[in-house]
């Protein structure tokens, strides 16, 4: 059996060329889509490991397919794109994506981002299993990858969640940058890919009486407080 099964989404003929060669010498098994119809397509027919998705697709714009995996698939997406512009990495991010990749780039680094992303699956498959965890006003379903604040459901990434759930679970502690972004991405992601998806929950958590709170730490980290504490 294939170590892992990649999805891939890509019209350029010569890069899915070298990606099977790549992939094929690791034990990867790769399903091949060269627009965002038919890779939506293969994704309701079969549950991947992983996929890469370019965001330049002939058909539907990549932003658009990666959004439709998401609500579809809790496997990592990475994205790649020609187009290196910040506004476009954090808005594929924030639509679900768990990696971004800038044309051109070396094969060993894809090949380092597809371990991570497969580990990661690995750690939120065991997330999962776990109890529910309750802070004040907020309620987080790891079996359902659902947060509740004030009995309301609000609508989180898979990325979004993973960081609430950790800072959720060492209420009162402070988590530094690197263990955040270690333990939700994995090596290698910059600091202000945590400032921008922390920025994001903070806004959708709200100001309620009972919503606990993500604080800033100076040049350390974050840590959740309940809504009554103060800080020390």
């Amino acid at each position: 059996m294939a170590e892992a099964q990649v999805l891939v989404i890509d019209d350029d003929t010569s890069l899915r060329r070298v990606l099977g060669l790549a992939f094929d010498g690791r034990g990867y098994s790769m399903t091949l889509a060269t627009t965002g119809a038919s890779g939506l397509q293969l994704a309701e027919q079969e549950e991947f490991d992983l996929v890469i998705l370019d965001l330049g697709l002939p058909d539907i714009d990549g932003i658009d397919v990666c959004r439709h995996l998401r609500s579809r698939t809790s496997s990592p997406i990475i994205v790649l794109s020609a187009d290196g512009a910040e506004e476009r990495k954090v808005l594929a991010l924030d639509e679900g994506a768990d990696d971004y990749l800038t044309k051109p780039f070396s094969m060993p680094e894809l090949l380092a981002r597809v371990r991570v992303a497969l580990r990661h699956r690995s750690v939120m498959r065991a997330i999962v299993e776990r109890d529910p965890v309750v802070v004040g006003g907020l309620t987080l379903d790891p079996a359902a990858l659902q947060a509740v604040v004030d009995g309301e459901v609000i609508e989180l990434t898979r990325k979004q969640f993973a960081l609430l759930l950790l800072l959720a679970r060492n209420v009162g502690k402070v988590l530094t940058h690197r263990a955040l972004l270690d333990q939700v991405w994995g090596p290698g992601q910059p600091l202000d890919t945590l400032r921008t998806h922390v920025s994001h929950v903070r806004r959708k958590l709200g100001s309620g009486p009972d919503v606990p709170r993500i604080v800033t730490a100076p040049g350390v980290g974050y840590r959740m407080l309940e809504a009554d504490d103060t800080l020390v």
